[in-house]
């Protein structure tokens, strides 16, 4: 036998190994599972999947580095949710969209995924408990926040479970072997306009460009296409077998957005973490001051503060804020106890913090 045949068969005998521990895990998750759901308690918890991949990190001494531990256990980790108990998961559509892969990224290849045209239809979708979770984009680091997303927090009851930052990357992606060969490009306005430096150094500024209502509509059109280009996602490329000829093809390489996994639970505290409020201050003169001194003289740190208009008040606002902390811990108690019947405030959800 060669060596190539011999290390094979030691990586059979591995894989048989993993194959048979994986099973013994899941027999401890179907177990837990049926104690879930006899208590009622929540499939997801952020802050334990958290726990056993920072254990795990601490462990390895091998040629895993972080990011393969991720990729490996979220993976494990959507399964077990799956066989504890399958859960449908609402996000912002379509499939192929950066939510869509972001969506992927924490519930599986297996999660069953509802696509919803809108935001707002999200938090319909969830408020009718016709999904367990929902995923919708909040924030962009270029763009700014996601209007919608601020004022649905307000309308609606889901609370935030969870956070995830995602670099977001535009594709190009053909079914052309040559630059050359390409006649058509496809793409969402907003995509395109990001990539304009690459098209630019590739001449392809002069190729028709055909406008879609998103880059996942565009992988599409262009996997029918044999004279066409897409700029899109990773995710959409994947999902209609499109190859990739180039990868990051975006202007600004430091393209993120921060989406919220949104149910209808409340998270335990967890080593780090992040509460979001929806506030309304008395009409007065300073109360926006003395609503903010609040939070100084408990020592809680507010990360971000973001006023939208009260659609029905005339000129009148609400104010989004995250800060750090549990709403359960005794200095944001404190802060709270101290607006109590002067501000308005909605807890949004206390959850873990994923940092940027």
């Amino acid at each position: 036998m060669d060596e190539l045949s011999k290390l094979r068969d030691k990586i059979d005998n591995v894989d048989n190994k993993i194959l048979e521990l994986l099973n013994e895990r899941m027999h401890y998750v179907n177990e837990i599972g049926i104690i879930k759901q006899t208590s009622g308690t929540a499939i997801y918890r952020p802050e334990r999947e958290k726990e056993i991949l920072d254990r795990l990190k601490k462990l390895n001494k091998g040629m895993l580095n972080h990011s393969a531990i991720d990729a490996i256990y979220l993976e494990v980790f959507a399964v077990s949710r799956n066989l504890e108990m399958p859960e449908k998961i609402a996000f912002l559509g379509p499939e192929g969209s950066y939510t869509h892969q972001v969506a992927e990224s924490r519930f599986g290849a297996m999660g069953n995924y509802i696509p919803l045209s809108c935001v707002e239809a999200v938090f319909h979708v969830l408020d009718n408990e016709e999904a367990k979770y929902g995923v919708v984009p909040i924030e962009n680091n270029t763009e700014g926040a996601v209007g919608i997303t601020l004022d649905c927090l307000g309308k609606f009851s889901s609370l935030i479970v969870a956070e995830i930052y995602m670099d977001i990357h535009h594709s190009f992606a053909t079914l052309c072997e040559n630059l050359k060969d390409i006649k058509r490009i496809y793409s969402h306005p907003q995509g395109y306009n990001q990539c304009r430096k690459f098209l630019e150094e590739h001449m392809l500024m002069d190729i028709e460009f055909i406008p879609t209502k998103s880059t996942a509509a565009s992988a599409k059109k262009a996997a029918n296409d044999p004279e066409a280009a897409s700029i899109c996602s990773h995710i959409a490329a994947k999902l209609y077998n499109l190859p990739i000829l180039f990868e990051k093809i975006e202007d600004n390489l430091a393209n993120k957005t921060r989406f919220l996994i949104l149910s209808n639970f409340k998270n335990k505290p967890g080593v780090k973490n992040k509460t979001s409020i929806l506030a309304k201050t008395e009409d007065k003169p300073g109360s926006l001051v003395r609503f903010l001194q609040s939070f100084q003289d408990e020592s809680v740190n507010i990360t971000k503060i973001e006023s939208r208009p009260v659609k029905d008040k005339g000129f009148q606002a609400v104010f989004y804020l995250d800060f750090e902390g549990h709403i359960d811990d005794e200095n944001v108690q404190r802060v709270l106890e101290k607006n109590r019947g002067i501000n308005e405030i909605k807890w949004l959800g206390s959850y873990l913090s994923a940092g940027e």
